[in-house]
């Protein structure tokens, strides 16, 4: 039987608990006994040093670390709607659907705006052209591009700025319906303009998504985040609302990373 993240009446609230989740890059452990639940339709930040393991909590959210060879989860579990997601009999596709994720560097596909946005409902089944034109507006819209857009949708989506293609991601990953989002640093690769321009797209879309991002950022950390997750030495340190985590932290290593000490 193939397990899918919803049940009979409508995807379930967006909502992620991790518990001793413990990982490993062939013989090297990555992520060490991980516990940490996460709340629905807000954002959450991973911070923390290259090579604390943020990166690779937020690709087991939707297991595509299962794309490196000798990645593994080696203990715990991710419930996700209430279901482990590294059940064995779990749909990957059904799973990134509900999932989705925008990487760090600005991905389109070599198509146009309009079949990038299209592309996986594509792939999903849909086939009229209303309803593939509604599903590419809408995403557009709430990822806040489709008024640069709207007259050249069968152009070269190449030709868009880097910000505009970072925000064609998230609406390609919109275009899918899911309840999470996931971002890996999405802005790192984009100018301040275009920085603040995604930033302001997070507060909306919180409104409908669950968002995890990491970020080396951290005062994009304290404009976006209203939860933070800090991690050293594949290890979750301190998590708590970002004001706190900031301004008044309980452990003396967040202390130090998050006043510039070491990172």
């Amino acid at each position: 039987m193939v397990t899918n993240l919803t049940t009979g009446t409508g995807p379930l609230p967006a909502a992620i608990r991790i518990e001793n989740l413990s990982f490993a890059y062939h013989a090297k452990p990555a992520l060490h006994a991980v516990t940490l639940d996460l709340p629905a339709r807000q954002i959450t930040a991973f911070i923390g040093p290259s090579g604390c393991g943020k990166t690779t909590l937020l690709r087991c959210l939707n297991r595509i670390h299962e794309r490196i060879p000798g990645a593994r989860v080696t203990g715990g579990s991710i419930h996700i709607h209430g279901i482990d997601i590294n059940r064995p009999d779990i749909d990957l596709q059904e799973l990134r659907r509900h999932v989705g994720m925008v990487f760090q560097k600005y991905n389109p596909f070599p198509k146009s705006i309009y079949e990038n946005v299209v592309f996986s409902p594509r792939l999903g089944g849909v086939r009229k052209r209303a309803e593939l034109d509604d599903i590419a507006e809408t995403a557009l819209r709430s990822a806040a591009l489709w008024d640069e857009v709207k007259d050249r949708l069968h152009t070269d989506a190449l030709a868009l700025s880097g910000g505009q293609q970072q925000r064609l991601c998230i609406a390609r990953a919109i275009a899918n319906q899911p309840d999470i989002l996931l971002m890996d640093e999405p802005c790192a690769a984009l100018d301040p303009t275009a920085t603040l321009k995604i930033e302001q797209l997070l507060h909306e879309l919180k409104r409908q998504y669950t968002i995890v991002i990491v970020t080396h950022n951290m005062a994009q950390a304290t404009r976006c985040a209203d939860h933070t997750a800090f991690m050293y030495l594949g290890e979750l340190v301190e998590f708590g609302p970002t004001l706190r985590i900031f301004q008044t932290p309980r452990n003396s290593q967040t202390l130090a990373y998050v006043t510039g000490s070491f990172g």
